[in-house]
């Protein structure tokens, strides 16, 4: 069984198990393992807190340039030459400013009654009026135009008779009247006319 060629694998096979048995049972394949294969080192990597920033950026340098004083400017003043010229202007030839002349004064002339147009006041005094013994005085507020007329009569003072208020805006409506005058030309002017009713005793 063990003779030849045969026999010799057979042994060598035997032998082989023997060995590894051997080793796994004295630790030395483990020995040949772990220098074979190292081991694995595991290590726990902490992780990044979140409220880490990055690193602020370094500060920019300034650039300092060099200071470069201003050039200074010497005021050089020629030095005053003598002269025998005359620096003075005399006034003797030189008319006097001549004032101004003042204003004329305006001239100014009121309205007049007009001779040429002479009016009765008691051509217009009403009948009933005499009758029943009205009597008053009223004040007419008129304007007189260029042409001497009366323009728009208005009662400004009653007689406390309507008959004779209305007498007395029909006389000063006929008045006539010089105009009023500004340097002599005719002018319109508002005024005041008294006109008084009174009956006379007829003897």
């Amino acid at each position: 069984m063990f003779s030849g060629k045969r026999g010799a694998i057979f042994l060598l096979v035997i032998l082989l198990h023997i060995v590894v048995g051997y080793a796994f049972y004295s630790g030395l394949a483990r020995k040949i393992q772990q220098t074979i294969i190292p081991p694995v080192e595991i290590a726990q990597i902490d992780k990044p807190k979140e409220n880490d920033k990055p690193p602020p950026p370094p500060p920019k340098l300034e650039e300092i340039k060099p200071y470069v004083p201003p050039p200074e400017f010497v005021d050089i003043q020629a030095p005053a030459v003598e002269t025998t010229a005359i620096t003075q202007v005399t006034q003797s030839n030189v008319p006097a400013p001549v004032a101004a002349p003042p204003p004329a004064p305006v001239k100014r002339t009121p309205p007049r009654m007009d001779p040429r147009h002479p009016t009765d006041v008691d051509d217009y005094y009403p009948d009933a009026s005499k009758r029943a013994n009205e009597e008053g005085k009223c004040i007419a507020a008129v304007k007189i135009g260029v042409d001497g007329k009366v323009v728009d009569p208005q009662i400004q003072q009653s007689t406390g008779f309507p008959r004779l208020d209305e007498a007395c805006l029909k006389v000063a409506r006929i008045f006539r009247f010089l105009p009023a005058t500004v340097d002599g030309k005719p002018v319109e002017v508002s005024t005041a006319m008294p006109i008084v009713f009174k009956i006379k005793n007829e003897r």
